[in-house]
């Protein structure tokens, strides 16, 4: 079977890369001093919790064989408040924590949605539109647990091991190096899935990435799938992808699954040393270890193993969240191809003379699409573009829009070249309305007034009368505030590109290009559209670009594109005569339609 975008797995980084963890430390810099007040919090109560094993041991040893009651009551109160202490902690912790994790989460992924806004066409055309989702949603989202609670926690359980080391050294050394001994077999373990882990992590990410493709790919296809009865297939492959995540899910989280049971059962193995030996030791003279000793000391055990324990955790964490840093700020650093000089000015009033002077582009390297095209548009005139499927049409009309840069050449709008200018005064006095006529979710109203958010109601309707929008819509149950599903499914290819037209149309643009904009209109709409766009063409610079010849009969001059050059030029009657390729498509379209 012949392998789609989403089956290709990405390529993944060999080597742990510190600098992203710097970067993700960048996003955290602005909270530091929430940070440290929950820190100081956390150190201060779990520092108290260090004395409760001390208040045993002076309960077990001093005050029971002394009767002290006054005393004993008094450890008790003490530890009632410690606990309290470190209970209110906890909770000023978890908000704290949890509202500046969740910051810098939305910071990361409106970083990310932003930079995405501005990456060009190209990007798109080479990614499936699923992996690129699941990484403004799910790659940061794994992020939350790591900065809600693992920084914190792990930098509190490191200082947490100071205190325990103190401590025990200052009840009993040998004990204390009975329980050190268990240090090394546990950096045997963490050395021998330290690269397992993230490799295993990467593919995870990977085949996951794999998985949200298809089913975006899936949901925005299901019209054809079912039309082709495609379902089982589909199905097939969407059971081989989710078995490969699947696998690849089980074999990253049995890592992190050795990494607990490994301290656990150090853990078990150094108490049982530490009650055996100090059982022996303590009928020795001169030991000094007691019951109070020993019951002190163990207590200290789990605490000591409960913060490896959280460092074990916040490193599986961490392996986890380089996978997906990677792939985020991957995205984030994605050059942005088109965008504006560092000197660039704001385009001034646009009067509508356009040129393209030897302007050269392709799309690959090495493969021109367009090579050396010259022309002028004087103000107000309409030029319309023709030639075959791939000749480069919507291309030019994309460079004239800049969304694309020019290989060689320039692109001059009132003599002014369009790189000089800043992108957005550019394309806001310009009207695009494309092949693909896309409906956002939403009403009628709000789809039309997507350009331009200040214009009155009045004005909507007007533009949707211009381009005989109006009747369909008041069919609707609700008018111009129905609501419309994304991409316009309860709408007819047609209707969808009134709709695309009036929201063009609105921005009242200087130069107006209309990339088959006819194309899903019956003849009886267009013929009524036509009227409409007479009066709204008049002093407007305007290119048409279309299948149907019939629609362009009119323009002040008609380009004939192919093989990456302007094949001919000139007025419809001009171009019969010359009987060349503009010809020979009329001609053919006609016996076509004759027969």
């Amino acid at each position: 079977m012949a392998r789609n975008k989403y089956d290709v797995d990405e390529i993944l980084e060999d080597k742990f890369d510190i600098n992203q963890l710097k970067r993700l430390a960048g996003y955290i810099a602005p909270y530091k001093k929430q940070m440290a007040a929950v820190l100081f919090l956390m150190l201060s109560a779990s520092a108290l919790g260090m004395l409760i094993p001390r208040f045993f041991m002076a309960v077990m040893d001093v005050c029971i064989p002394q009767k002290d009651m006054r005393a004993i009551w008094t450890y008790a109160g003490l530890t009632i408040l410690i606990a309290l202490y470190t209970c209110i902690s906890l909770r000023i912790k978890i908000t704290l924590m949890t509202r500046v994790g969740q910051s810098v989460i939305h910071n990361i992924r409106y970083d990310i949605f932003v930079h995405l806004q501005e990456l060009p066409f190209s990007y798109y055309d080479e990614r499936p539109h699923g992996k690129i989702q699941v990484r403004v949603v799910n790659y940061v989202n794994s992020l939350s647990d790591l900065l809600s609670n693992g920084i914190i926690n792990t930098i509190t359980d490191l200082c947490n091991l100071f205190f325990i080391m103190f401590f025990m050294l200052s009840i009993n050394v040998r004990l204390t190096l009975v329980c050190l001994c268990g240090l090394p077999m546990l950096t045997t373990v963490v050395v021998f899935l330290k690269r397992r882990q993230r490799r295993a992590w990467q593919i995870q990410s990977n085949k996951q990435s794999n998985l949200n493709a298809y089913i975006a790919e899936s949901i925005n296809g299901i019209r054809v799938t079912q039309s082709f009865v495609r379902e089982e297939e589909n199905s097939g492959i969407f059971n081989r992808l989710s078995g490969g995540y699947r696998e690849a899910w089980m074999r990253a989280v049995k890592f992190n699954f050795v990494m607990f049971p490994s301290v656990d059962i150090i853990s078990a193995i150094t108490t049982s040393f530490i009650y055996v030996l100090g059982i022996a030791w303590m009928s020795q003279a001169g030991s000094g270890i007691t019951v109070g000793v020993l019951i002190a000391f163990t207590a200290y055990i789990g605490r000591f193993w409960q913060p490896i324990n959280t460092l074990a955790s916040f490193y599986n964490s961490v392996l986890t969240a380089i996978s997906y840093l990677e792939r985020i700020f991957e995205t984030i650093d994605e050059p942005v191809l088109v965008k504006d000089k560092a000197d660039a000015y704001e385009m001034p009033q646009i009067h509508g003379k356009v040129e393209f002077k030897d302007v050269t582009f392709s799309y690959e390297d090495g493969i021109e699409i367009l090579k050396k095209i010259n022309f002028t548009v004087k103000q107000g005139q309409t030029a319309a573009i023709v030639g075959p499927t791939g000749a480069g049409k919507t291309t030019i009309v994309n460079l004239l829009s800049r969304f694309y840069n020019v290989d060689s050449g320039e692109v001059l709008i009132d003599g002014i070249n369009i790189e000089d200018v800043t992108i957005k005064s550019l394309r806001r006095q310009m009207g695009v309305m494309m092949q693909d006529s896309f409906i956002f979710s939403g009403t009628i109203m709000d789809n039309i007034r997507y350009g331009n958010d200040e214009v009155s109601d009045e004005m909507v309707i007007r533009a949707a009368k211009t381009v005989c929008a109006h009747d369909f819509i008041m069919e609707m149950e609700n008018g111009y505030y129905t609501q419309v599903n994304e991409r316009g499914s309860r709408l007819s290819a047609g209707q969808r590109q009134l709709i695309s037209f009036a929201r063009a149309l609105l921005s009242d643009p200087r130069i107006l290009i209309l990339d088959e904009a006819t194309s899903s209109i019956d003849t009886e709409t267009e013929i009524l559209l036509q009227q409409g766009l007479a009066r709204l063409l008049e002093g407007r610079t305007s290119f048409i670009i279309a299948h149907r010849l019939s629609t362009i009969k009119n323009a002040d001059f008609i380009m004939y594109v192919d093989h990456g050059g302007i094949r001919e030029i000139g007025s419809h009657e001009e171009l019969l005569e010359k009987k060349g390729d503009y010809y020979n498509l009329y001609m053919s379209q006609y016996d076509f339609l004759k027969n």
